[in-house]
This record gives C-alpha cells, sequence and structure tokens, in this order.
C-alpha cells in the first residue's frame, strides 16, 4: 500500500473535512480554533466567501496561462494591487511560486545586480528547504544537513536574540551589528557582499521581532557599502504583524521584497519586488519558471488583498495581537515553565524554558500536543524546539482570542501538572467560551 513519506512529520492528528474562517472541522466530528493557518498561509481564514468566489470564478476561465507565454488578467490586476502597498521606489515584480523560489530569486538578483558574490544572513534566520534557500537557512540543522554541499558564499552574522544572551535589547542590537562590522572586515569584504538577508520577525527561528535598530543599522551600511537589502517577508507580511509588511516597525526601507504564504489566502503564488533599475540588471533568462504567477492563484491574491484592505484585517490584526500577547502575558505569570513571551500582531511566541533558563523543549512539545487535545491547533518552532507559536487568521475575533487564550492556559496547566491561580479566562471574558460562534 503507498503511504506518504516516513519523513513527513504531522504536528496533529487532525483529518480535515472541511474549514471556515479560524476553524478546521476534523473528520472526528470535532471543531478545532485553528492558531497556525497553514504556518501563517490562510491570512483571511479558511474559505473566505470573496477568496472562494475569485478562484472559482477564475477555474471556468483558465487556469493555467503560463505567464512567459501568454499573459493573463489576474496576474496583472495582482501586480496593480500590490504597487499600491509596496515600498516606495520597489515598482517591479517578479511571480514564483513558493517561498524558497522567490528567495532564490531574490540572491540571483542580488548577485547580478551587484556583481559580487556573498550574502550575509542572520542567525536563527529560515529561508527555505531547497539547496541555495536551506544554504541561507540557521533556523536549525535539520533543514540544511545530510546534504552537502550546500551553496558557498554565505556568511553568518549574529542577531539581536535579547533573551537568549540575557540582554536588553540596545544592547543586543549593538553587539550584533559589532558582529556585522568585524564580520565585513574579517570574512566578506563589503565589496565582495552582494547582499544581507533577514528576516523583519524571524519565523522557524523563535518568533523573534526583529529590533527596529537593528534593521536601521542595516539600512545604513548597505547604503555604506552598495549592498542590497533584502527583507524576507514569507511569513511576517500581509498584516501578519499588525502592519501590512513586517519591516515597517522601523524606518529602514528594503532594496527587494520577498512576499509568499498570506498573500493568495492558501493558493501557491509567491513574488519579489525590487525598483525596475534593479530589476533591468537580472541576466536574460534568470527569471522565470512553469507554474510562477498561475491565474488562479493571482485572482485569490487579489481578493485576499482587497479583503484585507476593506475589512481592516491590518488593524485587526494589531490589536487582537496586543489581546493575544496581554493574556499570554498574563498566563506567564501564573507559569514559571514560560521563560518568555514576545511577537508582534498575529505572530506570537511563547518560549518554555527549565528553573535554570535553559530551553525546555520537552515541555513546548507537550504543550503543543494538549493544545490539540483542547480543541487548539498550534505549532511549535525555535532551533531547540521549545518555542510554541500562535498564528491566528488575520480575521479573529476577539472572543476567538479569548477563546485561544482559555484553552492554551488549560494545556500549559495539564503538562505541568499547576493549577493558575485564577483562571485567566473567565476573569477577561466573565465566561468560558466552548466552541465556534
Amino acid at each position: 500500500m503507498t503511504s506518504l513519506s516516513p519523513a513527513l512529520k504531522q504536528a496533529t492528528p487532525v483529518v480535515v473535512d472541511h474549514a471556515l474562517g479560524s476553524w478546521i472541522y476534523g473528520t472526528d466530528g470535532k471543531a478545532y480554533l485553528d492558531f497556525t493557518t497553514g504556518i501563517g498561509v490562510t491570512s483571511t481564514g479558511h474559505c473566505h466567501p470573496r477568496v472562494v468566489a475569485a478562484a472559482r470564478e477564475q477555474v471556468g476561465k483558465i487556469i493555467h496561462a503560463q505567464y512567459t507565454t501568454v499573459m493573463h488578467q489576474p496576474l496583472l490586476a495582482l501586480t496593480q494591487k500590490l504597487g499600491e502597498v509596496l515600498p516606495a521606489g520597489l515598482d517591479s515584480v517578479f511571480y514564483a511560486t513558493s517561498g524558497s523560489e522567490a528567495v532564490e530569486a531574490a540572491i540571483r538578483l542580488a548577485r547580478m545586480a551587484t556583481g559580487r558574490p556573498n550574502i550575509v544572513v542572520f542567525q536563527g534566520g529560515f529561508h527555505g528547504r531547497t539547496v541555495a534557500a536551506a544554504s541561507l537557512t540557521t533556523a536549525g540543522t535539520k533543514f540544511s544537513a545530510g546534504f552537502a554541499p550546500l551553496m558557498a558564499g554565505v556568511h553568518m552574522s549574529a542577531f539581536p536574540y535579547a533573551y537568549r544572551y540575557g540582554w536588553d535589547e540596545a544592547a543586543a542590537v549593538a553587539f550584533a551589528l559589532q558582529e556585522l562590522d568585524y564580520l565585513l572586515q574579517t570574512r566578506t569584504a563589503p565589496n565582495d557582499t552582494a547582499a544581507f538577508l533577514i528576516e523583519p520577525a524571524l519565523g522557524d527561528g523563535g518568533y523573534l521581532p526583529t529590533p527596529p535598530a537593528f534593521m536601521e543599522g542595516l539600512r545604513e551600511r548597505a547604503d555604506k557599502y552598495g549592498i542590497e537589502l533584502i527583507f524576507d517577508e514569507v511569513q511576517a507580511g500581509v498584516g501578519r504583524t499588525g502592519k501590512f509588511w513586517g519591516h515597517q516597525y522601523s524606518t529602514a526601507t528594503p532594496d527587494i521584497i520577498i512576499t509568499a504564504k498570506g498573500i493568495a489566502s492558501g493558493f501557491p503564488i509567491s513574488a519579489i519586488a525590487a525598483s525596475t533599475e534593479t530589476m533591468s540588471k537580472a541576466w536574460p533568462g534568470s527569471q522565470g519558471g512553469t507554474y510562477g504567477g498561475n491565474a488562479v492563484s493571482a485572482a485569490a491574491g487579489v481578493a485576499t488583498l482587497d479583503v484585507v484592505k476593506e475589512e481592516g484585517l491590518v488593524e485587526n490584526s494589531r490589536i487582537r495581537g496586543e489581546q493575544l500577547q496581554a493574556g499570554l502575558k498574563e498566563i506567564q505569570a501564573r507559569f514559571p515553565v514560560i521563560g518568555d513571551v514576545r511577537g508582534r500582531g498575529l505572530m506570537q511566541g511563547i518560549e518554555f524554558t527549565t528553573e535554570d533558563g535553559t530551553p525546555d523543549a520537552t515541555t513546548a512539545a507537550a504543550v503543543q500536543q494538549a493544545t490539540t487535545a483542547q480543541g487548539l491547533l498550534t505549532l511549535t518552532c525555535g532551533p531547540a524546539g521549545n518555542v510554541v507559536r500562535l498564528i491566528p487568521a488575520l480575521v479573529v475575533t476577539a472572543e476567538e482570542i479569548t477563546l485561544g487564550l482559555e484553552r492554551f492556559e488549560t494545556a500549559v496547566g495539564a503538562v505541568t501538572g499547576a493549577i493558575p491561580a485564577t483562571t485567566g479566562a473567565q476573569e477577561r471574558n466573565g465566561c468560558a467560551l466552548r466552541g465556534p460562534p
């Protein structure tokens, strides 16, 4: 009997029957509050009616119009919509299918535009699983081990992970910028360095927001040395952090931006954007792909951007994210096993540690499984696997956040055997919700 590869590990035992909004309904007859959203992909929730309608209509017109052979209207419309939200000056777009493809397109462009070989990445970054993207990934050895040699020309510098170092943010930023300067003196000369590549908030690396001062320090050095600054917004973009782009918490702007995941509510499409001047430096034949810019995915992307704008989902992400983080910090105060709570918008991480502050992956994994038993779907991340991440849909309601917090707290209590001094969710809402509205 044929089966899926044993290398694929499913985070939950749930088999989906159907889904809507923030809820997944399993074949077991249970409703699950989904705080995973396909790893930050179903930005407008599951099966948003406007996204579904746009995709259905497009399927009846043309499904696959290979965009270097013929052009199609959805891709032109999506490009126009993206132009309304892209950083100033980034007026040229190339489409691919996955985040990894877009990352590789971005570094290829940077190398061609500068004529330089080297890329600087930052510790804890995740950029994909294909060979070049995995070579750029430092979120854990599991992403790059076992298929060496990796792509040459990649150099890693420190990320300002203040909690890990035991410092305040300013000290961590100063240290990380100092280490970057040292790297440029000792390993990759500025005139050999094509790009800095960084996530505005680390994803698999532990759900760590990148400090604005660090982003701005990268921009200063990029300008000084003629280095391309690439922001990997695959997970942090499209409203996830409470701003449309995760880098907008700083004054830094990118030379190249990468987007995917939430841009089409679950349909596979990705893109990079740069100035026309920079994009024109791509060598002939260096950009293309059979499925890039698929017509159905592009139509879903147009609908997604309309929904995000017209339903105020970026602002909802900010407000509901503040509610979520405040509730998580209350829970942290009741459970010492939670060492840190951090994040922006609807991208929140809960780091579990032992009494001496070392990573506690065992408890994090047990909590993630216990949340499923409580009807809340969550994931883990971080190099040690000791961070539980919460990624609700941008359409999530205040009541669903409250319910998620209640279920999360119950799961932590069940794993640790600790009974909190008060039941936080009941205090916050006056009563406990039990299922989907």
